[in-house]
C-alpha cells in the first residue's frame, strides 16, 4: 500500500479532516477521568433520577454521567476545546455491553453512547469556526475482556468471551455513536489486537449497511518497557495485524509517560503507512495514584516528537488536563505533520512478532506443515486422542527448527474440526515461543 488509502463513501466531513491533518499536527483532548475526579462526585451523581433505585453501586461508572450529569461532561469538553483541541473524544470508554454488565446496565448501552456523542457534538459545534473546524471522535474502549488470554491460569485455552459476542457489543456501541453525530471512530487503549479486529469487523458491517464509512483511529497501549502489548505483540506486529483496515491513523496512548513511550512510537512511525498519533499519560502514577508530570514537561516531550517528524496527532491520556493540552498545542504549533511512509510491495504478516518476505518473488519462506492432521499421522493421532500438550510440542519444534509460518489444518472426518481448531489456536496463543510466528489456517 502506498500513501494513505482514502475512505470510500466516507462521512460528510472527511475532506475537512484530511485538509486539517495535511496542514498541521492535530491536537486531541486529555483525560476525561482526571477531569471528572476534580468534581468530587458521589453515588447520587452517578445514579441521578434515572437510576435512583438501581440495585448495583454505580459510583465510578463515568460513562453514565453523560446521562445523569451531562452539564459536567459538556463543560469538560468545552475546557479542552478552549485549550486548543481539534478532536474531542466521547465519554464512552466503557460504554459497551461487556463492561456495563458489571454495573447491571447492559441495556443502557445505546442511550449512553447516543447521549455522549450528542454532548460532545454540541460542545464541538459551539467552539468551531470556518477557520478552525472541530471534530468528534466516538470512543470504543478495549472492554474488560480479552480474546487472546485465558482468565484461568490452569486452563490456557479458556476464553472469557468469544469473537462474535465481542463484535456484537462493539457494533451496538458504534451504531449509537454514529447516530449521535461523531465524525470519526477511535479504537483506543488496545491491549489485544484480536479485540480490535472484532471491533473492525463490526465497523465494516455498519459501514456496509449504512453506506457511510467514517475514518478510524487505532491506538494501542504497550505494557512493558520492552514495547510489548498485554497479548505479547510488539508494536510493529500490532501495526501489521491491523494495517488491512487502512485507518486514518495508528498510534499509542496511555502506557507510560512520554519519555518511556518515545522509542516505541519511533518504531511505529518508521513503518506505519498512515498517520501516527500519540497521547501518553502525564508520567506514571505516584503512590497516591496521582500524576505528577507538569504541563511543561509533557509538552516538552511531545513538542520534540513533532519537531522530529514522528507524529500527526498528539494529545494526553491519564492525568492530563486542559493545562497539559494547551501546553501541548503550543509546543506543536508550527511543526509540520509527519510525512507518511511509502513502502515497496512485499508480504508482511505477524504473530507476536513481525514477519516480512521480499517482494521480488525470490524470497524463500519456510512453512512448518507438521501441525496438519492430513499431512502428519503423528499430529493427527495426538489431536484425535485429545493430547494437546504433545500437539503443541510439534508446533514448538517446527518454530525452533526454523519455520517462519506454521500451517494448522484440522480437516479430518473423525474430528469436530472447528472445536479442535479453536482449542489448538487458543493454546498456541498462550505459548509465546510458538505464537511469535504467523499461523496459516
Amino acid at each position: 500500500m502506498s500513501g494513505i488509502p482514502r475512505a470510500q463513501g466516507g462521512g460528510p466531513r472527511i475532506a475537512e479532516l484530511e485538509s486539517a491533518a495535511a496542514a498541521r499536527v492535530l491536537v486531541l483532548d486529555g483525560a476525561m477521568g482526571t477531569m471528572i475526579q476534580r468534581h468530587g462526585l458521589g453515588e447520587a451523581d452517578f445514579r441521578g433520577t434515572l437510576h435512583a433505585d438501581h440495585d448495583c453501586e454505580l459510583f465510578g461508572n463515568n460513562d453514565l454521567l453523560s446521562l445523569t450529569r451531562p452539564e459536567i461532561i459538556r463543560d469538560i469538553h468545552a475546557q479542552f476545546l478552549e485549550a486548543g483541541v481539534d478532536i474531542v473524544t466521547t465519554n464512552t470508554f466503557n460504554a459497551n455491553r461487556v463492561s456495563q454488565e458489571d454495573y447491571g446496565l447492559g441495556d443502557a448501552v445505546r442511550d449512553l453512547n447516543l447521549a455522549s456523542a450528542r454532548v460532545a457534538r454540541e460542545a464541538a459545534d459551539a467552539a468551531a469556526s470556518a477557520e478552525r473546524p472541530r471534530f468528534v471522535a466516538g470512543v470504543l474502549g478495549p472492554t474488560n475482556k480479552t480474546l487472546s488470554i485465558s482468565p484461568d491460569v490452569n486452563d490456557p485455552g479458556k476464553r472469557a468471551i468469544d469473537f462474535a459476542t465481542l463484535g456484537a457489543a462493539y457494533r451496538e456501541a458504534a451504531e449509537a455513536l454514529m447516530e449521535g453525530g461523531v465524525d470519526l471512530i477511535l479504537l483506543e487503549t488496545i491491549f489485544d489486537s484480536l479485540n480490535a479486529k472484532a471491533a473492525l469487523v463490526a465497523l465494516d458491517e455498519i459501514f456496509e449497511a449504512t453506506g457511510t464509512r467514517l475514518p478510524i483511529l487505532i491506538s494501542g497501549t504497550v505494557t512493558d518497557r520492552a514495547g510489548r502489548m498485554l497479548n505479547g505483540q510488539t508494536v510493529e506486529a500490532f501495526w501489521l495485524t491491523l494495517a488491512h483496515a487502512a485507518p486514518f491513523s495508528v498510534g499509542l496512548n496511555c502506557s507510560f509517560g512520554a519519555a518511556d513511550m518515545r522509542p516505541h512510537l519511533a518504531d511505529l512511525a518508521r513503518i506505519a503507512e498512515t498517520r501516527v498519533s500519540a497521547y501518553p499519560n502525564a508520567g506514571l502514577p505516584n503512590e497516591f495514584g496521582c500524576y505528577d508530570e507538569t504541563p511543561e514537561e509533557t509538552a516538552g516531550q511531545l513538542g520534540e516528537w513533532a519537531e522530529a517528524g514522528l507524529v500527526n496527532l498528539v494529545g494526553g491520556c491519564c492525568g492530563t488536563t486542559p493545562e497539559h493540552v494547551a501546553a501541548i498545542a503550543d509546543a506543536v504549533a508550527g511543526c509540520p505533520p509527519r510525512v507518511v511512509c511509502e513502502s515497496s510491495p512485499r508480504l508482511r504478516l505477524a504473530g507476536l512478532e513481525p514477519f516480512e518476505s521480499g517482494g521480488d518473488g525470490g524470497s524463500f519462506v519456510n512453512v512448518g506443515e507438521r501441525t496438519n492432521v492430513t499431512g502428519s499421522a503423528r499430529f493427527r493421532k495426538l489431536i484425535t486422542a485429545g493430547d494437546y500438550p504433545a500437539a503443541l510440542e510439534v508446533a514448538r519444534q517446527q518454530v525452533e527448527n526454523g519455520a517462519q509460518i506454521i500451517d494448522v489444518n484440522m480437516d479430518e472426518g473423525m474430528l469436530d474440526s472447528e472445536a479442535a481448531m479453536s482449542r489448538f489456536l487458543n493454546l498456541v496463543a498462550a505459548e509465546p515461543d510458538i505464537a511469535r510466528v504467523p499461523v496459516m489456517i
